[in-house]
């Protein structure tokens, strides 16, 4: 620890609770617009469908779950792998600026499937793999056996995962409406929003060059939306590595604090940072919300006894937060909302939890009857 570090003020883990709770609009509800909440938030997480409909109805107050799949429809906001190789849903604008941000990460990625990729010229990969999808949007299957055309030898999903990785793709819709089903079918995020991604290129009826992207305003951005942070947590939230230095270029207009081991947190100056025993309602999140993966030290949201309480096997469940921090986990099932809480629960928090469930089903699916109750749900 050096001296700096060592005289920063301490944040109690209920004070990063706190503070993060607030960025994440979980402290209460926002008034922002769904398209405002997504890039507030850098992105949502959207492995599946439903979950980023279920994280902005758990931040959003007047969410309804059509406006975030007219967004979709309109092609406001685009699901794409970005941070940490997952499927983000993102603004168009955060779709541009993050997707060569990471790629880094992406060529990291590549080098796991090298065995499979011997002999593929991964430059000649790039270029046909994106004529093939933006003639029309393609699965990954009609990807890979377009591709295995070209290189009959290598290996077919290493192929498809290449072009993933060279190239930024985006699933069009259907994929990702509200109450619609589509299977997966990708396009380049070019051709898809009518803009270009490459530094260096030019957007229609500019002459001003599209800026290489460096990490310094997202570094703001993170830690508007998920700090105080130390560095590790923002490389643990982007899949990145080595951005220290952006950091130390940004130490003059930050505050710093470290945590209750010693470790140095970063945090805009006038960030709100609310007192450790304010108020936090019960919240219902979807499976892999941000909240629980953006940090490399997740005390501040899990407690230590509930670590991987939420997973089982490759099974990740619903979360729910009582006093700010997972208490438990939840799942609709028929037209039953059930919750399995880890831990005891007052009278008074089973009421409040119940009248968040029930809000959370009246916004999501409204005029459908559901029970809610306290049972199983892990391994029920």
């Amino acid at each position: 620890m050096t001296k700096t570090t060592a005289s920063a003020p301490v944040l109690s883990p209920r004070a990063l609770n706190r503070a993060t709770l607030d960025r994440q609009l979980l402290l209460r509800r926002s008034g922002l617009s769904a398209k405002a909440a997504v890039g507030h938030l850098l992105g949502l997480q959207a492995q599946n469908v439903k979950p980023p409909y279920y994280a902005l109805a758990a931040r959003l107050d007047g969410f309804a779950p059509e406006e975030l799949s007219e967004l979709m429809a309109d092609r406001e906001v685009v699901r794409i792998v970005t941070m940490r190789s997952t499927i983000h849903t993102h603004t168009a604008e955060d779709c541009l600026a993050l997707r060569p941000l990471v790629q880094p990460a992406r060529d990291r990625e590549l080098i796991n499937f090298r065995k499979g990729l011997q002999g593929v010229d991964l430059d000649r990969l790039a270029v046909l793999a994106r004529e093939l999808v933006e003639a029309e949007p393609r699965t990954m299957k009609q990807l890979r056996e377009a591709l295995l055309t070209e290189w009959p030898d290598a290996d077919p999903q290493a192929l498809a995962i290449a072009a993933r990785c060279k190239l930024p793709l985006v699933q069009v819709t259907p994929r990702g409406l509200w109450g619609r089903s589509g299977q997966v079918a990708l396009t380049t995020a070019e051709h898809w929003l009518g803009r270009p991604t490459e530094p260096g290129s030019t957007e229609p009826g500019s002459t001003e060059p599209i800026p290489t992207p460096t990490p310094d305003a997202t570094v703001l951005r993170y830690l508007a939306a998920f700090g105080p942070a130390s560095v590790k947590d923002m490389q643990t939230w982007a899949g990145l590595t080595r951005l220290r230095d952006a950091f130390e270029r940004l130490r003059p207009r930050l505050r710093t604090f470290r945590d209750e081991n010693g470790v140095e947190l970063f945090d805009l100056p006038d960030a709100p940072r609310p007192a450790e025993d304010t108020p936090a309602p019960p919240r219902f999140l979807p499976e892999f919300d941000n909240l629980l993966l953006s940090h490399a030290d997740r005390t501040r949201v899990v407690p230590q006894e509930y670590w991987g309480r939420s997973w089982q096997g490759n099974q990740a469940y619903c979360t729910l937060l009582v006093d700010g921090f997972l208490a438990g986990v939840w799942k609709l099932t028929g037209d039953t909302l059930v919750v399995e809480p880890f831990g005891r629960l007052t009278k008074a928090q089973q009421n409040d939890v119940t009248a968040e469930g029930q809000r959370m089903l009246a916004t999501l699916h409204p005029g459908t009857p559901y029970d809610i109750r306290f049972g199983t749900v892990v391994g029920g």
